[in-house]
């Protein structure tokens, strides 16, 4: 009996815990999680777990590492936030699966996604054959973003956190120094200064990172 209300007690102690961690967190959805947010999510349970199974031990001690966790979380978000390399290599990139109606059959190799998905994902979509895709992308969150020819084309950022964007600019078939003379023209000279900038409709658009307080 007395283990029982111990459990008990403790059940509704780290469901509360846990509601205000995950609050802390920020609100995501599941297809939306990063590979740290699905790792402390695992090891908060672990841990919970280990509370409730075993009711002698000190319920600090499950408590500490459930903070500790959040903790890392929390620092994660601040450096995905801050580094555009940080996030590319926690989460990956955005891969392009199909271009004007051809698969890429490399990229789905090295994402080790096969046919099969891409089928069931393009007739999810209403999508019947691959040749209607201007573009798909398969993103970070395994979701599959199609573009038909006749849809607004997606528009690729050329600089993102002042890291110039050689993918991107390759698809263009434009280099780096095209991207530096267009900056010049406008008055940019250092590339960091740039938030986010985009070609679109013929012309380079960008938007200045904002000074730190």
């Amino acid at each position: 009996m007395h283990d029982l209300i111990i459990i008990s007690y403790r059940t509704v102690l780290l469901y509360v815990l846990i509601l205000i961690i995950l609050r802390i967190m920020g609100k995501r959805e599941v297809g939306e999680l990063g590979v740290i947010d699905i790792v402390v999510f695992v090891i908060m349970a672990e841990v919970a777990a280990f509370a409730l199974d075993s009711p002698d031990e000190k319920l600090i001690h499950s408590i500490i590492p459930m903070i500790l966790l959040l903790a890392i979380q929390l620092l994660s978000s601040f450096i995905s936030l801050k580094s555009k390399k940080f996030r590319d290599l926690v989460d990956g990139e955005p891969t392009i699966i199909i271009r004007h109606g051809i698969i890429m059959e490399h990229e789905m190799r090295k994402q080790r996604y096969n046919l099969d998905d891409l089928f069931q994902q393009l007739r999810e979509q209403q999508i019947g054959s691959v040749h209607e895709v201007s573009f798909a992308y398969l993103e970070p969150s395994g979701n599959l973003s199609v573009f038909k020819h006749d849809d607004v084309q997606p528009v690729l950022a050329l600089i993102a956190d002042g890291i110039i964007q050689q993918k991107h600019l390759a698809l263009m078939n434009q280099t780096e120094q095209w991207l530096e003379k267009e900056l010049k023209n406008l008055g940019i000279n250092d590339v960091k200064q740039i938030f986010y900038a985009s070609y679109e409709n013929g012309e380079l658009r960008y938007q200045l990172k904002e000074p730190y307080q």
